[in-house]
């Protein structure tokens, strides 16, 4: 390995946890809030010890920061195994694996995604990366329903189905449904239940 390799390799190395360390902080400074408007870059990079312009740097705005933010609260909340939801060839099944694996999601941290829900009905910004990430999921739900009509399972208009399937797999179904001491994935059953509506028995 030559001295060139070895130094641009510290140096990614530097930048890899200069990035951890600005997500860290961020996720900890949604945790103690007690205002939306302390959820600043200027607030972030000070948590993280770092300058301003490295938070920029490293996601080039607040919302590549978001971004990462939600990224990195997916992967905690192992959203990869969402995939095998539309890999199982049964729709019911898909859409049961599918509620559990929000259910599981959304508990990756329950207080920060609370909060960023909040934030994101008060700032555009925000506002902006929650859409985009809710999409994602009408989406997905929209693939499932479309497998239940195609096997003449669906007991509502595919439309009406996708909305309460969306309705019922928000953070804010879960939370509702879980008591404050209570892991959101508890209560997957209760929100298949209640989903078990928009299919034939």
């Amino acid at each position: 390995m030559s001295p060139r390799t070895y130094q641009l390799g510290k140096r990614q190395d530097q930048i890899d946890e200069s990035r951890q360390r600005v997500i860290d902080a961020a996720l900890a400074l949604l945790a103690e809030a007690t205002s939306y408007s302390s959820f600043t870059v200027d607030a972030v990079a000070k948590r993280a010890d770092v300058a301003r312009a490295t938070v920029y740097y490293q996601f080039e705005s607040k919302t590549g920061l978001l971004e990462a933010l939600c990224d990195a609260l997916a992967e905690a909340g192992h959203m990869s195994d969402l995939a095998t939801a539309f890999m199982n060839p049964d729709p019911v099944e898909a859409i049961s694996v599918f509620v559990i694996c929000f259910g599981h999601f959304w508990d990756a941290d329950r207080l920060v995604m609370r909060r960023l829900r909040s934030i994101a009905a008060l700032e555009e910004e925000v506002g902006v990366v929650i859409s985009s990430r809710d999409e994602r999921r009408r989406a997905g739900l929209t693939v499932l329903v479309g497998r239940l009509k195609e096997n003449s399972l669906l007991s509502c208009e595919p439309d009406e189905a996708v909305r309460m399937l969306f309705s019922l797999t928000s953070f804010e179904t879960f939370d509702a449904l879980a008591s404050p001491d209570q892991a959101l994935s508890d209560v997957a059953a209760n929100v298949l239940t209640l989903a078990s509506v928009v299919w034939r028995k």
